[in-house]
């Protein structure tokens, strides 16, 4: 109880700091408490010698002394705006912290010098970032707090995890090395044994942290490790290659397949009289490869290899005859 009280007095105070006046009404709608127990606040931080005073009428409220500011030195106004920029509030919710980032940004904001103030409020209210991927909503995460406090504690983790396609979860003891963000999806990176591995976080079905310590590896790099493991993924998956001719229009349309597949068609051969090029782009398998290249439509020719033309054919041809059949009821 005293450490919600404290945290509400120094929250408060930032708030007059970064603000200015403001009512026991409004105080009281931020902190969800009484009128009454915000007197009571005010009360505790004069007899604390903060100089807060009050002020009757109707655009009277409660304000700090001209002067009584702690401002934070040494910090440039691009830094200050890339800070609040930094924020996410959607994924801090995930995490659990979604309020002690509001936190953090009001004592930042207070503690700006006046004049960088308007800079860094504008940023927080044009720019809002969006991990998540069109056409999905973000995956339910039941065990991502309990991960992401043994990682921040360095504490060994028990876990139930279910791989993609299974339906029988492994128990596993891990290190959790680091949390990843990515394209809406959280990873857990941890480290079993000696070897490092990654585990998507929305695949744990739950998670117990130990007691037990572990020592991170001395040269373990987060950033440097997913960017590396990430490009290996990549590059393991896509297993086999469609042989291709495509227009001009199905090249600008490689973006639908996804970077790593744009970037295989570069350097291609220089396009035929009809404008096409021909080119090898990676897939995943046969029954992938369908998936993703019907999506160019009719600018692309499937040259080979031959099981995958064949499939394509037997898609498309299902899908003329399926139509055809309905058009002539």
């Amino acid at each position: 109880m005293e450490k919600m009280l404290a945290s509400r007095l120094l929250s408060i105070l930032m708030l007059l700091q970064a603000r200015g006046r403001m009512s026991a009404s409004e105080l009281s709608r931020e902190f969800e408490v009484s009128a009454r127990t915000i007197h009571r606040d005010i009360d505790q931080l004069s007899a604390a010698g903060v100089p807060v005073y009050a002020e009757r009428g109707r655009s009277g409220g409660f304000a700090l002394m001209d002067g009584y500011r702690t401002k934070l030195t040494g910090l440039t106004q691009p830094e200050a705006e890339t800070l609040f920029l930094a924020g996410l509030p959607g994924p801090a919710a995930q995490l659990g912290l979604a309020d002690i980032l509001s936190a953090a940004q009001l004592k930042l904001l207070a503690a700006l010098p006046a004049h960088m103030q308007p800079g860094a409020e504008r940023i927080a209210s044009r720019f809002h970032l969006d991990p998540t991927a069109w056409f999905r909503a973000a995956d339910p995460q039941p065990s991502l707090q309990a991960v992401a406090q043994a990682v921040w504690s360095a504490r060994a983790v028990k876990l139930r995890y279910r791989p993609a396609g299974e339906t029988e979860a492994r128990a596993r003891k891990l290190a959790p090395l680091g949390l990843v963000l990515k394209a809406g999806d959280w990873y857990l990176v941890a480290q079993i044994g000696k070897s490092i591995r990654t585990y998507r976080v929305a695949n744990i079905l739950d998670a117990e942290i130990t007691d037990e310590p572990f020592d991170r590896p001395k040269a373990f790099d987060l950033a440097a490790h997913w960017a590396k493991s990430a490009r290996a993924y990549e590059e393991g998956v896509y297993r086999e290659s469609a042989e291709v001719r495509l227009s001009p229009r199905g090249l600008e349309m490689l973006e639908l397949l996804g970077p790593y597949v744009k970037e295989a068609a570069r350097g291609t051969a220089k396009p035929d009289p009809d404008g096409w090029v021909r080119c090898t782009l990676p897939i995943e398998s046969v029954r992938h490869g369908v998936h993703e290249l019907i999506r160019l439509r009719e600018e692309v020719e499937i040259l080979g290899p031959p099981e995958l033309r064949k499939a394509i054919v037997d898609v498309l041809s299902g899908m003329a005859r399926h139509h055809r059949t309905r058009l002539r009821a």
